[in-house]
């Protein structure tokens, strides 16, 4: 590894307080969820441009400290779509990408995700106009990534709506 990741990585295990992988930084990110009625699925999620390469992505970002996954989730689903909402606690799962760093370099970053029924969008928010926001089918959230496992994550909102309709979720 590295000297510039190996000191990149340890920089974030001392700020989330988090063991991070030798071979991959930990992020956390939110498929953030809306009730359409007018939808062909009852349900659309939210996907974001990346501030770089304007590619399709969900809100994600590092671990901060002394919160929990499912809190950094929510905070970036905020920061990044300006969206509130319930966050279900356990994740639905993770996938795997290429981070560039500022400095050009890239690390091999992992971002476990949970899901988020969002119940109001917010005007003013600390990235608005760095992103393009938009709201579109599980099947159509899927085409536009280019992470395989987030597709499949995509496809699994389904299920995993059923399975939040019928436990309910406990919410933060």
């Amino acid at each position: 590894m590295s000297a510039v990741r190996s000191t990149y990585l340890s920089g974030k295990m001392r700020l989330t307080g988090r063991a991070v992988r030798p071979d991959f930084a930990l992020q956390y990110g939110a498929i953030c969820l809306r009730y359409s009625p007018d939808a062909d699925f009852a349900f659309e999620v939210l996907i974001i441009t990346s501030r770089d390469t304007g590619r399709w992505i969900i809100p994600k970002g590092w671990g901060m400290a002394k919160k929990s996954s499912f809190q950094v989730a929510k905070e970036e689903a905020w920061q990044e779509a300006g969206v509130k909402g319930r966050v279900w606690k356990k994740s639905v799962g993770a996938y795997e990408y290429g981070k560039v760093l500022e400095n050009g370099e890239v690390v091999h970053a992992r971002v476990r995700v949970h899901l988020i029924l969002v119940s109001r969008s917010e005007e003013s928010f600390p990235e608005k106009g760095q992103r393009t926001l938009r709201w579109c089918s599980p099947a159509e959230a899927a085409e536009a990534v280019d992470e395989r496992d987030l597709k499949k994550l995509f496809e699994k909102v389904p299920d995993e709506v059923g399975k939040l309709l019928r436990r309910g979720f406990k919410q933060r």
